[in-house]
């Protein structure tokens, strides 16, 4: 079969031909469908974030697909299935995991960082970590189901604490923060925009949101802080997440918070930030993180974009060849889209 295959930091994928996966007890064997570009394999390419199987790897962990072969002992699927692919597949016995918080298994493993991914045209997995999809739903498009639209549904719903009339901020407007901007629509929050491109802001409205701010049109932090703590009613939002990762942003982020309000961490930070400890103290202020989405959590999100409550198609900006991954991990790189998908 033919794949991208990631060989080190620094260089770009190179499209080969590489052996068909053989899959064993309790797998199947996907014909992908697409699989969405993300900026976490930025972070292998660009930045030099280890994987946790030394390259030669297939990166990609957005996966959509069509069940192409089934082991014996499988029940639960058919040859010929819609499915979808979770980013991060659980153990389902670690502690954790028996706690309903298998995001955060002892035992994960990541496709395109632990296990090959979906930049290829087959991709095994275990069925018990597999997702039916509704015909309603279109297969390219739900690829993006599986990072950007699960893990804004797990910071929303179990990480955030978001209750109908809360004010939240989304402060990182791409593929995963603009899917926050819509879950968080949909539980009945008043959510606030952040980002620095115009056409990304203007989305967020599209989606839900009922003020948005472009940091670049305030002469300093300070400024902005201010405008924003003013136009949402003084004190700052009861709640904020971050989803760029930047030590920077994230301070900034934590002062758009209110007395006894949160901030979630969704992106994921390279060095350390800088917290005011004795705000968190005095303040009763909260910071959590947010990991993924649990399985059990995937019909649910699965749902909301079958109901129409969550926007997938417009979501989804550009699509690429198997033999165009590296522009379109140039195109992910100048930010100009929302998601983009591979399509084998």
């Amino acid at each position: 079969m033919k794949a991208a295959v990631f060989y080190g930091p620094n260089q770009p994928l190179k499209v080969e031909e590489v052996p068909m996966p053989v899959i064993g007890t309790g797998e199947v064997l996907v014909k992908v469908a697409a699989c969405g570009l993300c900026h976490t394999d930025i972070g292998y390419i660009d930045h030099g974030t280890p994987t946790f199987k030394k390259p030669p790897l297939i990166l990609g962990h957005e996966i959509s697909g069509t069940v192409s072969e089934i082991a014996p002992d499988v029940t639960t699927f058919k040859v010929g299935d819609h499915v979808l692919l979770p980013a991060v597949m659980a153990c389902g016995e670690c502690g954790p995991c028996r706690s309903g918080r298998g995001n955060t298994c002892e035992k994960m493993k990541m496709f395109g960082n632990d296990v090959d991914g979906g930049y290829a045209e087959y991709v095994k997995a275990p069925a018990n970590n597999l997702f039916h999809l509704p015909d309603e739903i279109p297969l390219i498009e739900a690829a993006i189901i599986a990072d950007a639209i699960t893990t804004p549904f797990h910071a929303v719903k179990n990480r955030s604490g978001v209750k109908p009339g809360d004010s939240l901020l989304v402060f990182g407007c791409g593929g995963v923060g603009l899917n926050l901007v819509q879950v968080a629509n949909a539980v009945g929050a008043s959510v606030y925009a952040v980002d620095i491109m115009q056409f990304k802001l203007d989305k967020a409205k599209e989606l839900g949101a009922v003020g948005t701010f472009n940091p670049k049109d305030y002469p300093d932090d300070r400024a902005f802080v201010k405008a924003v703590k003013k136009a949402t009613g003084g004190a700052g939002v009861d709640i904020a997440i971050e989803c760029i990762g930047n030590p920077k942003t994230l301070e900034t982020t934590f002062n758009l918070v209110r007395n006894g309000g949160r901030l979630v961490v969704l992106g994921y930070p390279p060095s350390p930030m800088s917290l005011n400890a004795s705000k968190v103290m005095y303040r009763e202020m909260e910071v959590v993180g947010s990991l993924g989405c649990s399985l059990q959590d995937y019909p649910k999100a699965i749902e909301m974009v079958r109901n129409g409550k969550i926007q997938l198609v417009p979501m989804v900006t550009k699509r690429f060849s198997l033999d165009q991954i590296n522009e379109g991990l140039d195109f992910l790189r100048s930010g100009e889209g929302i998601r983009s998908v591979v399509c084998p």
